[in-house]
């Protein structure tokens, strides 16, 4: 990538972050919304809060680290309780579940701003979002939430490099997601069936996997691994312990998808 035109797109967002006069930040600690968060606290110093919502969707790990990451750069963080799992229309889990998530998040915002004084609220989707199904930006768009990196134009891989030169680092996390997204369309997201989806991920990880998703299917569980991971996964020792772990869990069948991990896999059905 040319570093004119980087450097051009991070002036751009600094820009755009210090006209906002005072933010609050939806921050998850993914690399999208760690980066928006630390970028606002240059551009806006006290005049912006990064707010997590504490949701049973939000994987133990990612909160800890994010909270971490919010600790170690300076950025004043507070966690806002959410409620999503309350509404049915979330809990169903029809192809347009994250408009209500992102809904219960923004309706929540939207309350602390008013409360508290800011002008506006960020979060972080970025240039390569806008390809895929992201029923989220539509309740974005009606609360009037700004999407800074995306206004400056930038794409993963240069709010990455960004976040590398800043030294921050999360800029080679891997993709992250809530637990719900592990969920297939039209089966019933519940605490129960995420937290079988979180205590399995937590296992993979314990083996040394970096990327990769457990997806539950009712009775079978089907894992994707990353490409460059798969071989190690094929290793029939390694086939006896995914079996041993994902029994444990509750599954009656383990498979593992040999197309490997990609972002949006349950999307393909759409």
């Amino acid at each position: 990538m040319s570093t004119t035109i980087l450097e051009q797109k991070a002036k751009r967002l600094a820009g755009n972050l210090a006209s906002l006069g005072s933010a609050l930040v939806a921050y998850s600690g993914g690399v999208d919304s760690a980066y928006l968060a630390w970028a606002a606290r240059q551009a806006l110093g006290d005049r912006m809060l990064a707010v997590m919502a504490d949701s049973p969707s939000l994987a133990g790990f990612q909160k800890k680290d994010a909270i971490e990451f919010a600790r170690s750069f300076g950025i004043p963080l507070e966690l806002v309780r959410t409620e999503e799992f309350r509404n049915p229309e979330y809990s169903a889990n029809a192809p347009d579940r994250c408009f209500h998530c992102k809904e219960e998040l923004f309706e929540k915002l939207a309350e602390i701003a008013g409360r508290r004084g800011f002008d506006s609220i960020v979060y972080g989707v970025n240039a390569d979002d806008t390809g895929d199904f992201r029923p989220g930006h539509r309740a974005a768009a009606g609360r009037g939430v700004r999407s800074p990196l995306l206004e400056a134009g930038l794409t993963k891989a240069e709010i990455r490099e960004l976040a590398r030169r800043a030294g921050l680092p999360v800029w080679d996390r891997p993709a992250s997601a809530c637990l719900s997204s592990r969920i297939p369309y039209g089966t019933p997201v519940t605490i129960q069936n995420i937290k079988m989806v979180e205590n399995g991920e937590d296992e993979i990880r314990a083996l040394g996997f970096r990327q990769f998703r457990v997806r539950h299917h009712g009775d079978l569980v089907r894992i994707e691994i990353a490409p460059e991971e798969l071989s190690k996964a094929l290793d029939p020792q390694m086939a006896q312990r995914f079996r041993e772990i994902f029994k444990r869990l509750g599954y009656k069948y383990v498979t593992l998808d040999l197309e490997g991990y990609r972002t949006g896999s349950l999307n393909e059905v759409l």
